[in-house]
């Protein structure tokens, strides 16, 4: 059932790799149970049900990557979005979460539609490349903000805006130590390093008295307080266009990148350096990011650790079902969840947001009219506390820099109208 299903044979692979690869993603991403639920009850979420939710979204996206396009290519809701999600749509804009899970609908079912009449590939050949390296750029700056200022060691300051915190406190030191240890067992490329960094933190501060255990295995909790609560006419308000787009945009771009480099990494693309299949994966992803969504978490993503897995021999859907079949297993760790604190949570947005920044040596730096478009979308997100106004004011840049130059034939028809479009969302909608 298996080869009919998978075609391991065909793909050069058998059962005992498929799941060693699985086992493989799943350690490298595991962070994520404790990570998205601990950012996201800043809005007022329940953190079980936001748990129960980030296992299952990663389930149910994984598990139709795995079956239906069969890749070995993992899902979970993504780091930036849920940031974004909390901090900046909530958080700074003052939106309800509810709202703002419907926006997160929207934007999967603008995604499914794209995917659906293949509108994706004019979209992504179109956005120019220092953009791109921008954006992920911005996310990495946007992300290492906010771990900074869970750890308190970033503080707002009245004369300088920040300023920093005290350096002395168990806290602190118990972050830098974790952010260390990951960069140090990563680099020695040991699996599973940020979750081991994260529960190394949590164990120390437990022995400290800082944090209590309350227990390993339980019942999952309830998805009730976040099961169906999206707000999606709330999320149609013309002010929730950008918020809709900063979603959409983000995803589309990091699916699309972490599909081709990952079918790179394990030699599945075909002939002509396309991916087979690519319409059902991207249709994976947006159906995960929908069901995601309904269930009460922020952006489901394909997840570039899923490489770990292919480099350890993943070929086929099979590891993604193993991947899946982990996270179901996740939702009896709840206990374990729940005491983790933020500090222990902060060095692994640090270590991902490290890995994020690393795009800005691709960029081109010798040219101005694409260094400086860049720097102005990685610079703006994070001082903005925004990746929607990162996003935009890195386009106005762009178009504005490449007209004013008179290099008209690199700006690209749809570049020059989303400009155009977030000239007038700034001067209409923000000063209203």
């Amino acid at each position: 059932m298996l080869e009919r299903l998978f075609q391991l044979k065909a793909h050069g692979t058998t059962v005992r790799k498929e799941v060693i690869a699985g086992i493989t993603t799943f350690l490298t991403m595991a962070y994520i149970i404790v990570v998205n639920p601990s950012i996201l009850q800043g809005t007022g979420m329940d953190f079980g049900a936001v748990f129960v939710a980030t296992c299952l979204a990663a389930v149910i996206g994984t598990l139709i990557m795995g079956l239906w396009a069969n890749y070995p290519i993992a899902l979970a809701p993504g780091m930036g979005l849920n940031a974004f999600f909390s901090f900046t749509v909530v958080g700074s804009m003052g939106y309800s979460w509810q709202i703002a899970l419907g926006a997160v609908f929207l934007s999967g079912l603008i995604f499914f539609l794209l995917s659906i009449f293949r509108v994706r590939e004019w979209i992504i050949n179109s956005i120019p490349m220092s953009l791109r390296f921008g954006i992920s750029a911005g996310i990495g700056f946007f992300l290492a903000l906010i771990a900074l200022k869970n750890a308190g060691i970033v503080i707002d300051h009245p004369a300088t805006l920040v300023g920093i915190g005290d350096l002395k406190a168990a806290e602190s030191l118990l972050f830098f130590g974790g952010f260390l240890l990951i960069c140090a067992l990563s680099y020695r490329q040991v699996t599973g390093s940020v979750m081991i960094g994260i529960i190394a933190v949590t164990a120390v501060a437990m022995m400290l008295g800082l944090v209590e255990y309350k227990g390993f295995i339980s019942a999952p909790p309830s998805l009730a307080p976040t099961f169906m609560q999206l707000d999606i006419a709330g999320a149609l308000d013309v002010a929730m266009i950008s918020v809709i787009f900063a979603f959409l945009f983000v995803d589309l771009f990091d699916t699309s990148g972490t599909l081709i480099g990952a079918a790179q990494r394990g030699g599945l693309l075909d002939e002509n350096g396309k991916l087979p299949r690519l319409g059902r994966a991207l249709m994976s992803d947006s159906v995960a990011t929908m069901s995601g969504a309904a269930m009460g978490t922020s952006t489901t993503t394909s997840y570039i650790e899923s490489t770990a897995g292919i480099a350890a021999g993943g070929r086929t859907g099979l590891t993604a079902v193993v991947v899946a079949a982990l996270f179901l297993a996740c939702l009896l760790l709840s206990p374990i969840a729940s005491i983790i604190p933020a500090y222990a949570t902060a060095p692994a947005l640090l270590y991902v947001a490290v890995l994020m920044t690393s795009g800005l040596k691709l960029i081109d730096w010798e040219d101005v009219t694409e260094a400086a478009p860049a720097v102005v979308t990685a610079l703006m997100m994070p001082l903005t506390f925004s990746i929607a106004n990162g996003i935009a004011l890195g386009f106005i840049t762009y178009a504005a820099l490449k007209a004013l130059s008179g290099r008209w034939s690199q700006l690209s028809a749809s570049v020059a109208i989303i400009a155009v479009v977030f000239v007038l969302k700034f001067i209409f909608l923000d000063a209203a």
